[in-house]
């Protein structure tokens, strides 16, 4: 099935979203707008919902999911929601050591860096995240023919935070965990690879729309270490949810030399940082595909007339495209007046009225 098949068991209502039709490239009553990160602390009322709350604590509480995947959607009449969780919230969920620090990010108790340490990522099964089930189902029912999308973090940045034991500039102990012994490499990332697959198939399962697989890290790796280390173990994520008909995002951080592989190992849409523009990047990624971005985020630091102008450059870089959903180049900075995010979202869907 591919992703222009209506999808089997899937919400009817969202089928006919601005979004979901951007996503299969075909027209579209005005370019659709979500923001990665756009629940988040940006917003007071999420400040305010998640106060005394662990990180991992919130993305296990059906409530509180679900009250703050809505808040963007409510504040600021985005074209999607995004569920909210964390890269990592399957691997708390099989058992791994782990905690999300305030100010470090996830922090593992026991690197992997040996052939025994794999044994701490058993088999994801949905009863280990019954949660995100409850969670979804009370967003679909509330969301209503607005699409939800699902998430997860793809193999290489799940594998480079479980072997660095926290998050890295250098990747030093990923790379030379890669280079010197590539055969338990590549088994840890077809492990992580089934164990996203599993989390992506319960979203899907239990109502998301679309997915989209996070590779924040992978922009540090050279297309020829891509195409060998990473990418069959990506492929593998997003052939395993392809029969379930819902587009694929895949989006990556400094990925500009790796656009075409990301979009070869399998996505219907592929995100783009805001360091190449869209024209561009569409040269890259070649025929068949649609794009995702790509607005620069401190952008929305300036003036309302220097954000509108910046816009106006993405929009007609995107002129040209099969298919654009605009997003930032990557996600809402925590510092970001909200308000600045609504009147972003109410200008496109505006300028690009049909």
């Amino acid at each position: 099935m591919s992703a222009n098949d209506r999808p089997k068991g899937q919400p009817s209502q969202t089928y006919d979203s601005a979004f979901l039709k951007a996503c299969r490239r075909e027209p579209v009553p005005h370019t659709p707008v979500w923001f990665m990160r756009q629940a988040g602390r940006s917003l007071p009322e999420y400040r305010k919902v998640r106060e005394g709350t662990a990180m991992l604590e919130s993305c296990m509480r059906p409530d509180l999911v679900t009250e703050i995947t809505m808040q963007p959607v409510r504040r600021h009449n985005v074209d999607a929601a995004i569920f909210f969780s964390d890269i990592v919230v399957p691997l708390k969920a099989i058992g791994v050591d782990l905690d999300i620090k305030p100010g470090v990010g996830p922090v593992v108790a026991q690197p992997i860096r040996r052939r025994e340490d794999l044994a701490q990522l058993r088999d994801l099964t949905p009863e280990d995240v019954s949660y995100v089930t409850e969670a979804i189902g009370m967003l679909t029912s509330e969301l209503g023919s607005t699409p939800l999308i699902g998430f997860a973090g793809a193999p290489f940045t799940l594998a480079s935070y479980l072997v660095e034991g926290g998050p890295s500039k250098n990747h030093e102990h990923t790379k030379a965990l890669m280079y010197g012994d590539p055969q338990l490499w590549a088994d840890l990332l077809d492990r992580l690879a089934e164990i996203t697959s599993a989390f992506l198939k319960v979203q899907i399962e239990a109502g998301a729309s679309a997915v989209q697989l996070f590779d924040s890290w992978v922009g540090a790796l050279a297309p020829a270490d891509y195409r060998r280390s990473v990418m069959p173990a990506s492929a593998k994520v997003l052939q395993s949810v392809a029969s379930y008909g819902v587009p694929r995002i895949h989006f990556g951080v400094g990925t500009g030399e790796l656009l075409g592989l990301m979009g070869e190992a399998g996505a219907d849409v592929v995100g783009v940082d805001y360091r190449v523009a869209l024209d561009e990047a569409a040269r890259r990624v070649g025929p068949g595909k649609a794009l995702q971005g790509n607005l620069d985020p401190a952008v929305l630091f300036s003036t309302t007339e220097a954000v509108e102008a910046r816009t106006d450059e993405v929009l007609a870089a995107a002129a040209g495209l099969e298919g654009h959903v605009f997003n930032l180049g990557h996600g809402v900075l925590p510092t970001t007046d909200p308000e600045a995010l609504t009147r972003l979202v109410d200008y496109v869907h505006t300028k690009t009225a049909r």
